[in-house]
């Protein structure tokens, strides 16, 4: 009898060790996440504030667009918005994937200070899901987008036009042009300088990217735009590249310029610059971005 009791229990030994979640209480181990290529949706995000010289505040967000692929474009309106008051605060209503810093500013009056309570909220709803982020003065989230403290950094200096005039920080600057026809590539200039402060040293550096350089990304309009060159390379402060559009309307490009931070500047709010070119393709009358 206690042989054929010894069996049993061997045998069932045996069929746990081969089916482990027939193990009473057994935590069964669990696959990683698997990376979506679409399908996930887009959370606004608050990125710090900092003021301007006019005494006015600069709120800077950005972004994290959960799929890795896809690329949502959300038009301004119940599922891309600003509140209260006027809804276009000039947001993106094309996603790029995966986490973008600072990718846009919003200016508000001085007087939006006196109250600690204020705040400014970008609701973004994709896929049924819908996100939002507040933007606010509270103290602790003044960051230093426009010169850091540690190294006395500052972004680079920005233009897209010769003669143009100059932006730096997430606020930046924007320009306009006109394109007659959709299909046809359209010939973009950007000016970029530095004032070569370096955040690291060449060792960190080795093997990295350009210490100044800039990309061109599709921030709004109804069509697919193709750059030749999305990053192109920077000779003697100017950078040239081509874009065709799909079909005609109002698009925005957004310029992102960035120096020895590196691109994604590892987090911190400094020191990168952004432009943004309309672009009235077709005889559509441009609209402020």
């Amino acid at each position: 009898m206690r042989r054929v009791l010894f069996g049993v229990v061997v045998l069932a030994l045996v069929m746990a060790a081969d089916h482990p979640a027939r193990t009473q209480g057994q935590v069964q181990p669990q696959d990683p996440p698997i990376p979506h290529g679409s399908g996930q949706n887009v959370s606004p995000s608050f990125e710090g504030w900092y003021k301007n010289a006019d005494g006015t505040y600069s709120l800077s967000f950005g972004y994290l667009n959960r799929n890795y692929q896809e690329e949502p474009d959300v038009q301004v309106g119940p599922n891309n918005r600003f509140s209260p008051g006027q809804e276009d605060r000039g947001q993106p209503t094309h996603f790029m994937p995966r986490r973008q810093f600072g990718v846009f500013a919003v200016v508000v009056p001085k007087e939006f200070a006196n109250d600690k309570n204020n705040r400014l909220t970008w609701t973004v709803t994709v896929h049924g899901q819908t996100s939002a982020i507040p933007g606010h003065l509270r103290p602790e989230w003044e960051i230093d987008a426009l010169k850091e403290a540690t190294s006395g950094n500052t972004p680079p200096i920005v233009k897209l036009e010769p003669n143009g005039p100059t932006g730096q920080g997430p606020l930046g600057i924007a320009a306009s042009m006109k394109v007659a026809s959709a299909g046809q590539p359209v010939t973009l200039v950007a000016f970029a300088t530095d004032d070569g402060i370096k955040k690291r040293d060449q060792a960190e550096r080795a093997g990295s990217a350009p210490a100044l350089g800039v990309a061109w990304t599709k921030f709004r309009g109804p069509g697919v735009v193709k750059f030749a060159q999305d990053v192109p390379k920077l000779e003697n402060g100017k950078a040239t590249t081509t874009a065709t559009f799909s079909e005609p309307g109002e698009y925005v490009l957004r310029l992102h310029a960035w120096d020895d931070s590196g691109r994604y500047a590892g987090g911190f709010q400094c020191c990168w610059t952004n432009a943004f070119m309309k672009v009235d393709v077709g005889g559509t009358k441009l609209q402020s971005r």
